[in-house]
């Protein structure tokens, strides 16, 4: 069994040599255990560093893409070199990197596809009462859209075995954490969690420049996660409330329009107040429908994407952006034959590989 370590990049010359040195080389019931950076579009020496401390494999994205987009290069390289199991954390050294193992144990055990770390973010000291309560306001709302049953839906700690790395699939720019908790129990992928430890921080957070940044972008992401996968939800709930506010002043108007035949007129504004919202009402229930039918279409996007990815995988396509790091533990003769390999990769396809 194989084990890839990624870890996603942007500028950390000056704190990855501490997140390396607290990941492991070998883990219980892993034959190989190898590691990964995503190099996001830094400007510094990051990729050196890496190199210098031993990642074997580096996939140097072009530009600034986002942590979302590594994310997902990094899924695509894992699975294309190898891995029967690729664990995701974080450059910043904010997870304890010798839980892995922890991490690791229900996938090896056969209970999960997918482990999540919990954070027991109400124990970490350096966030805010606000950052706790979105954290938990967000991690209630993923698990209701997912079905599932994660108390720290954004951590960025997580494993994912071949089988649900092959399933998700995040669209967002911004995060892939609550997109693709949703994804796998929407795709009967089975998750867990495990809880895992945290270090003191070690320097403020790039994706948010302030709290009040964090609490924006966190909750448009989360209005937008949700109304996505679950749009009849969001929208008909909507329909809902305006509809009875409409219908309860229609209910006024007419009881007035009985009660005072002549003075009816007197109240008009109210009747057009009560048609804006049941127009509104119609509106929003409308867009419930459209998003039903493209989640819908959403589904079927990514169950093709999935065979798409098992298609690459048979006709042993490369890694995109993809360039060799360190050489792997082991002798100069494992170097040349893991060479071979992808040599191979490369040449003409098995027409059995196209069947699929």
């Amino acid at each position: 069994m194989k084990l890839i370590i990624q870890i996603p990049c942007f500028n950390e010359e000056q704190q990855l040599p501490t997140t390396l040195a607290r990941l492991p080389r070998e883990v219980a019931g892993v034959d190989v255990v190898e590691w990964l950076i995503i190099d996001d579009g830094s400007t510094d020496r990051t990729v050196e560093v890496a190199k210098e401390h031993g990642v074997e494999h580096i996939v140097r994205l072009t530009n600034n893409k986002g942590l979302a987009a590594a994310f997902q290069a990094g899924l695509d390289a894992g699975l294309k070199l190898g891995a029967d199991v690729i664990v995701n954390t974080d450059a910043d050294n904010q997870y304890e990197g010798s839980d892995i193992p922890k991490l690791l144990a229900p996938i090896l055990r056969g209970e999960a596809d997918m482990v999540v770390g919990d954070r027991q973010v109400g124990t970490i000291a350096h966030f805010s009462a606000g950052k706790k309560l979105l954290q938990k306001l967000g991690s209630w709302v993923v698990r209701h859209a997912s079905s599932t049953e994660i108390p720290d839906t954004t951590s960025g700690f997580r494993a994912y075995n071949r089988e649900a790395a092959l399933q998700v699939q995040a669209v967002s720019k911004f995060t892939y954490t609550l997109e693709t908790i949703i994804q796998a129990g929407r795709l009967q992928v089975a998750v867990d969690h495990v809880p895992i430890r945290t270090n003191p921080k070690t320097r403020e957070s790039r994706l948010f420049p302030s709290t009040a940044a964090y609490v924006r972008r966190n909750a448009l992401s989360i209005f937008r996660v949700y109304s996505q996968y679950q749009p009849l939800r969001v929208f008909w709930t909507g329909a809902v409330i305006l509809g009875a506010a409409a219908l309860a002043i229609f209910i006024r108007f007419l009881v007035f329009f009985v009660q005072h035949p002549d003075a009816g007129t007197r109240h008009i504004q109210e009747l057009i107040a009560g048609g804006v919202l049941f127009n509104a009402a119609m509106l929003l229930g409308a867009l419930g429908v459209i998003g039903d039918l493209l989640d819908a279409q959403r589904t079927l996007s990514q169950r093709t994407f999935e065979r798409v990815r098992r298609i690459e995988l048979q006709l042993g396509v490369g890694p995109s952006h993809y360039e060799r790091g360190a050489p792997a533990a082991g002798s100069e003769a494992d170097a040349a034959d893991e060479e071979g390999s992808v040599r191979e990769q490369s040449g003409p396809p098995d027409r059995r590989a196209l069947e699929v």
